[in-house]
């Protein structure tokens, strides 16, 4: 059992663990401030995740560009959240941080932010998917 959990987290490192000189990263270089600037410069939430997992560290600097991309998919749906489904937002986003919170090592940081961004991402799309249904 500890043999398969070593594994599945080798596998996402494997993943996830990519250096900012990756292919495909727009950074100008590996520097935290040229690679947050990929990330602002990038047009909407997709192309920020694509970035962000392009660029990531794999390590717990991904929390700084993580943040970036999770503010850069809010911008398509938070200002239009009800109280409770700000709330469920907000819990979802907090099950990312309890999911790794005991967990030792940056790279749980890593995944945490992953987790973060994905959950604005998710919410990003629904939220297209409601405008492209109320325009109908």
């Amino acid at each position: 059992m500890r043999f398969g959990a070593v594994l599945a987290v080798l596998a996402v490192l494997v993943v996830r663990t990519k250096s900012a000189f990756a292919e495909g990263c727009p950074a100008k270089s590996s520097q935290m401030d040229d690679v947050v600037a990929a990330l602002n410069d990038a047009r909407g939430c997709d192309r920020a995740m694509q970035v962000f997992d392009a660029c990531a560290f794999g390590a717990s600097g991904d929390v700084r560009l993580g943040a970036v991309a999770e503010k850069k998919c809010e911008a398509d749906f938070v200002n239009r959240l009800k109280v409770p489904q700000n709330r469920i937002y907000q819990r979802e986003l907090s099950a990312c941080d309890r999911k790794y919170e005991h967990r030792s090592g940056t790279l749980y940081l890593s995944f945490a932010a992953f987790c973060r961004a994905e959950v604005a991402q998710h919410y990003a799309h629904q939220a297209q998917k409601a405008a492209g249904a109320g325009a109908r």
